[in-house]
């Protein structure tokens, strides 16, 4: 395997130095902290994730007011207590992005929080919990047992939540491989995602590093370099 040292030596020069690069690594997530996050505010995270997943993020957030007072601020126990009636409506409802599948996922995700919140005292106390070195067994539990936090989904959503997560991007499996790890091009076989998971394990020891600074790095080391002004209206959606 490449030294990481020179992976992030390559980013800062694509990014126009240490400082440039620095900037668009994003805050230290503290994962202890997310015990304190309310389950209305882990589903209102996991609906947006949902609705923007294959959608231009940006209209979802503009949007999103609007779906706070549909969907009842995502009060679990509330939504799991409204009539069909209401979740037949939603379809039509203009505030929000109108598609049964995913307003379907509200429901069913409010279910799966609540379960796990009565189980853990709540859900940001159960994500508190997980050990950060299995990022992996955490987004194989939201696929699972969530409903549409699948794939790159429950990555985005841990990211959200302030978790300390790595996305594994199409760039962050190319820079991997090209730093010698023996993975497929998708990374999706649980073989490859163990090694995935090992590897930035082995780096977060070494660097002292955030796993999402390295998840980061890693896809700005190659690929498309992307200008660092685009790379933070990006960050800031």
């Amino acid at each position: 395997m490449a030294d990481f040292a020179r992976i992030k030596a390559r980013a800062a020069e694509r990014k126009g130095g240490e400082a440039v690069l620095k900037s668009l690594l994003g805050p230290v997530s503290d994962n202890a902290a997310l015990a304190k996050v309310s389950d209305d505010r882990v589903l209102s995270t996991m609906a947006e994730r949902v609705f923007a997943a294959g959608f231009v993020w940006r209209v979802i957030e503009q949007k999103w007011p609007g779906f706070e007072e549909a969907f009842l601020g995502f009060e679990p126990k509330r939504l799991l207590f409204q009539p069909e009636d209401f979740w037949h409506d939603l379809a039509s409802d203009k505030r929000i992005v109108r598609n049964p599948q995913k307003i379907r996922s509200v429901r069913d995700n409010a279910a799966f929080v609540e379960r796990v919140s009565k189980e853990h005292g709540s859900f940001g106390k159960f994500l508190a919990a997980w050990p950060a070195d299995d990022q992996v067994g955490l987004t194989a539990y939201l696929g699972k047992h969530g409903s549409r936090l699948g794939g790159n989904t429950g990555q985005y959503l841990l990211r959200w939540l302030g978790w300390d997560t790595f996305v594994m991007s199409q760039d962050m499996i190319l820079a991997l491989r090209d730093a010698g790890l023996d993975i497929g091009e998708a990374a999706t076989a649980k073989k490859d995602q163990a090694k995935v998971q090992a590897q930035i394990n082995e780096w977060a020891k070494a660097t002292k590093l955030p796993r999402a600074h390295i998840s980061r790095i890693l896809s700005m080391s190659i690929g498309v370099n992307h200008p660092a002004d685009e790379l933070r209206s990006y960050m800031s959606e």
